[in-house]
């Protein structure tokens, strides 16, 4: 997938760099990507329905999806257009819109959640005794910070 991997990386070397280049590729964007296709949506789309589980600012919704507010203006606008989501004034200062699920979205949602939690298949393929490592090593990686 265009990552090459030293075996000769020394003691010390850049084995997280490579751990990395060898992660990428297998978690995003392919599978991003193929999840967003089999829902009929773009990649920001089916990035910004996660963080949809509740009313969020367009303030909110940069942050979690790191990118400029002026972004997710887009984004929000491809939402309405699909039927998926509102802006409505918060109940808390009616100034700031929020960002809300239709029901139609609340139901896409769902459905990107579910997809998003499949295992795919190249983990499938790997035995148990790999997989448990694996989740062992991932575990460990997000406690520290991940």
């Amino acid at each position: 997938m265009g990552f090459q991997v030293d075996p000769d990386t020394p003691a010390g070397g850049d084995l997280a760099g490579e751990a990395w280049g060898l992660l990428i590729p297998l978690v995003y964007p392919p599978r991003f990507l193929e999840i967003a296709r089999k829902l009929g949506v773009t990649a920001p789309i089916l990035g910004a329905m996660r963080f949809l589980d509740e009313p969020r600012t367009m303030g909110q919704m940069a942050e979690l999806l790191g990118c400029d507010p002026s972004n997710v203006t887009g984004i929000v606008d491809a939402l309405e257009a699909k039927g998926l989501a509102a802006r409505r004034p918060s109940e808390v200062d009616r100034r700031v819109k929020v960002v809300v699920l239709t029901p139609k979205g609340g139901k896409l949602r769902a459905r990107t959640m579910a997809a998003m939690r499949k295992p795919p298949p190249w983990l499938h393929g790997l035995s148990g005794a790999d997989q448990r490592k694996l989740r062992d090593v991932l575990r460990r990686a997000q406690q520290e910070g991940g």
